[in-house]
């Protein structure tokens, strides 16, 4: 007789839409983790158009492990849960089509919670690029000015400990499932409302700098903005849903825009003389915002590597990050984020 698995099974979830050209890297990078117990992988599939269906049918066909849930209305939220609900496992591993986890991340995730007695656990975004426009945009997500310092998405963070929020997730399926899953509602930030919810019902999340995970960011300016805006824009709607309760790093795009606004209308007022004197030089104050911000620029892109063509793109994808996530940050908190969708993936 075959020996019963000593360690829980693992049901890895992952939202897929468009994803032709990572899809099929992704499900090996999970179904490669040395791991004792059990695993399934369910792809929550979206209707594509770049023949993502055809590579996820090929990979079905290759291994039995991996199944497939329809996800007609894309939404990222309401795949997770299609994919949670039928999951068999204990352990619920989120992982997206963008991703690839390291060697053991399975294996150390479902060791930290158990040791933690966290409901989710969760690493470092390490991002990767192909060499131009998509190694700058990684090494900006990378860098501490690019995405506002938060643990999970810093190389150099070595502390584990208790944390706001889970970059992806390994978690505990029957208290997912106690408290609702994904909020259907939204369709950026959902990980971390999700994150939210579990620490308002009094569970852990912890961050574990061990487990790292791989991402590919989008590869083309318009698709960086999009995305970004879309977040920007959902992150707007969870200020207007949870109020005071989010980070004040959130904050700090959106009023970089705001200035930046401020300076357009304060420039013709000083350029035709209408103001001038003490006021003049009050409002003239405006640019201080600007002014360190493009000394920010330059600082990380100075500390980036590469020749200088790279490292004026690490400072144009901080800077296309920033203003289109601020940008959508101040729509979405002003009317709520109501049918925004990130095209990123369905647009050239």
């Amino acid at each position: 007789m075959a020996e019963p698995h000593t360690a829980p099974g693992v049901s890895y979830v992952m939202p897929v839409l468009n994803e032709v050209a990572y899809i099929a890297d992704a499900v090996r990078s999970v179904l490669a983790q040395e791991y004792a117990g059990p695993v399934e992988v369910i792809l929550a599939l979206g209707p594509s158009s770049d023949g993502t269906g055809e590579v996820v049918d090929a990979l079905v066909a290759e291994d039995p492990r991996i199944r497939v849930v329809e996800n007609p209305g894309m939404d990222i939220p309401i795949g997770l849960n299609l994919a949670l609900e039928a999951a068999r496992h204990p352990i619920i591993v989120r992982v997206d089509a963008h991703t690839e986890l390291s060697p053991g991340y399975t294996a150390r995730g479902v060791a930290t919670l158990a040791r933690t007695g966290a409901a989710s656990v969760g690493g470092v975004m390490a991002a990767a690029g192909r060499p131009g426009v998509q190694a700058a945009i990684a090494r900006a997500y990378n860098s501490r000015f690019g995405l506002g310092g938060a643990s999970y998405h810093d190389d150099d963070a070595v502390e584990e400990g208790p944390a706001e929020s889970a970059y992806l997730g390994v978690m505990d399926a029957a208290v997912l499932r106690e408290v609702g899953g994904y909020d259907r509602t939204l369709r950026r930030g959902e990980d971390w409302e999700l994150n939210f919810r579990l620490r308002n019902a009094g569970h852990l999340v912890w961050f574990d700098p061990a487990l790292q995970v791989r991402y590919w960011p989008r590869s083309s300016w318009g698709a960086l903005s999009r995305q970004f805006w879309a977040t920007g824009v959902w992150r707007g709607e969870l200020v207007r849903r949870l109020g005071a309760r989010n980070s004040l790093r959130y904050f700090a795009p959106p009023l970089f825009v705001v200035d930046l606004v401020l300076c357009v209308l304060v420039a013709p007022l000083l350029a035709t003389g209408l103001v001038g004197g003490w006021a003049g030089w009050v409002l003239a104050l405006v640019y201080l915002g600007p002014l360190l911000y493009l000394a920010l620029l330059a600082f990380a892109a100075l500390r980036s590597p590469g020749g200088l063509l790279d490292r004026l793109r690490v400072a144009r994808a901080i800077a296309v990050m920033h203003v289109s996530w601020g940008s959508g940050f101040l729509v979405g908190v002003t009317r709520g984020a109501r049918d925004a969708v990130d095209t990123s993936r369905t647009e050239s």
